[in-house]
């Protein structure tokens, strides 16, 4: 049987990277999508990284807040590889700030990067997905879009978004074999929150139950479960992995 075809867009920062190598653990052919500024090296450079660490993982171009970038980049693997059975939309940025601060460029940066390049891309699998009668949409949210947080009305306002989204996509692709679920991670020790002052840092982590950040592994792992085969009766659903930190 050929592999199923999985694409992680943000594939090559902290918990893209896990995730990669995680779904490539699990049998897949993994594809990490990227835009980086258009900083190719910087993926190359990723690519070096993870082969020598033992996974050879391609990468794909796209700026995810475009139509017409997404649209080349999903016809471009389903030219090299074939039509993709996952997608872990996982790209995204901050643009903190308070509201009465916050400029339309913050917001609508946020918004497009984080909520509508959701829709681009699972637009751009979705027909293929139905037409085979499988696929596997996984969201990577926050505990800030359940809760939301203090200077990232942005933010918190797509994360939360991403909830909505996949309840009302899971509701039209079910019946075809697709699920569509959402995962919101809580503070993860990847390198930006361990950048933060370790005073700061440290106020975070007292305020996390289990007592530690999480590890970008503990998010593969959850999506692992979600992209698997006999995940087939769980959709529309949010899988909060946040340690304890926000419990609803």
């Amino acid at each position: 049987m050929a592999k199923r075809i999985a694409l992680v867009t943000g594939g090559t920062g902290g918990i893209g990277s896990a995730i990669c190598k995680k779904l490539v653990d699990d049998g897949y052919q993994v594809i990490a999508g990227y835009y980086s500024g258009g900083k190719h090296e910087k993926a190359q450079k990723w690519q070096e990284q993870m082969a020598a660490e033992g996974y050879d993982i391609p990468v794909a171009f796209g700026n995810i807040t475009e139509w017409e970038s997404c649209e080349a980049c999903i016809e471009g693997i389903k030219r090299d590889f074939g039509t993709i059975d996952v997608l872990v939309n996982n790209g995204g940025i901050t643009r903190d700030s308070t509201l009465r601060k916050m400029n339309q460029e913050q917001w609508v940066d946020v918004i497009n990067t984080d909520l509508t390049s959701v829709f681009y891309m699972t637009r751009m699998v979705v027909n293929d997905m139905l037409a085979n009668g499988y696929g596997r949409i996984i969201n990577i949210s926050s505990v800030n879009g359940e809760k939301g947080q203090f200077g990232q009305a942005n933010y918190s306002a797509a994360k939360a978004g991403m909830h909505g989204f996949t309840k009302a996509v899971a509701q039209e692709v079910a019946s075809k074999g697709v699920t569509v679920n959402t995962i919101s991670p809580g503070y993860i020790a990847t390198p930006m929150i361990m950048e933060v002052p370790e005073e700061i840092r440290e106020g975070i982590r007292k305020n996390i139950p289990v007592g530690r950040f999480g590890k970008p592994e503990d998010i593969a792992r959850v999506v692992s479960f979600l992209a698997h085969e006999d995940a087939s009766f769980i959709t529309g659903t949010n899988v909060s992995a946040n340690g304890g930190q926000y419990m609803h």
